[in-house]
């Protein structure tokens, strides 16, 4: 009955964390494709093929629904596998869909035209392939209108936030909000679109001041996975262990897990 967890790197365990506390009874496969990060600087088929190459590891470890816990891969690779790739028995779900329920006030199900809703002015950040795609906008304007979206593509933070570099991360934060607060002075909300960004959610509230709302994604998808698992409980696969993959060095991973959550994590070869 396990569900998989899929990143690029070690971003997603900030998603992992949050659904493990969400849904205790229910045992994740996290993998992390550390091997190949960060997928933020790939193109779009590259992104999709390593993607789908992760997704059927985690359906060898038992997992029917992988969530796609990195919205580089959300951006470059879901729609695609969803149209076209994934067997009829299989699910994959992105992160991109709980952020515009939350920022748009509606849920996905709901497919009635767009609407106005009170926020006007967003501020996106994220990486430069996710930026690039423009996925969120393209979302976002199936469910609202009105909303203006400016994107702050965060060049080195990924690397920074894995090397565990956060001197170096929290400037870059601050460079990184100085950018796009020149192309937009007050937004009225910020998405961080990366699941490592919410370890410097606390940075980036203060660079953007107290007036901006900060969406960030790990509780918001723990969440939306909770309510798809209790609509479509056939969805938990057979897997019966939660375990921790990676395509990289295992114990080099699990050091730098363990410094990323504050307690041990103990990753074996995918």
């Amino acid at each position: 009955m396990a569900v998989g967890v899929f990143d690029s790197g070690l971003g997603g365990l900030t998603v992992l964390n949050a659904v493990s506390k969400r849904l205790p009874d229910v045992p994740f496969v996290y993998l992390g494709d550390n091997a190949h990060a960060p997928y933020g600087v790939r193109d779009a088929q590259d992104v999709y093929d390593l993607t789908t190459k992760a997704t059927e590891r985690l359906w060898e470890a038992g997992c029917d629904l992988v969530v796609l816990a990195c919205n580089t891969a959300s951006a470059a690779a879901l729609r695609r596998m969803q149209e076209s790739w994934l067997p009829p028995e299989k699910r994959a779900l992105g992160v991109f869909v709980p952020l515009i329920e939350a920022l748009t006030e509606r849920n996905w199900g709901d497919n009635s035209p767009p609407k106005e809703v009170g926020v006007k002015r967003v501020a996106l950040f994220a990486t430069p392939s996710t930026v690039s795609s423009r996925a969120f906008q393209r979302e976002l304007a199936f469910r609202a209108i009105g909303v203006d979206v400016e994107a702050q593509a965060c060049g080195g933070l990924v690397d920074a936030i894995e090397d565990g570099d956060m001197i170096l991360a929290e400037a870059l934060v601050k460079s990184h909000a100085d950018a796009l607060m020149r192309k937009m002075p007050k937004p009225d909300a910020a998405i961080l679109g990366c699941t490592h960004y919410p370890l410097m959610e606390r940075e980036f509230q203060t660079a953007l001041g107290e007036d901006v709302k900060v969406f960030s994604q790990a509780n918001l998808v723990a969440n939306s996975l909770a309510d798809y698992l209790e609509r479509h409980p056939q969805m938990i696969g057979e897997g019966t262990e939660s375990k921790f993959l990676t395509t990289g060095d295992p114990e080099k991973v699990s050091v730098h897990a363990t410094n990323f959550l504050k307690r041990k994590i103990v990753f074996e070869a995918a």
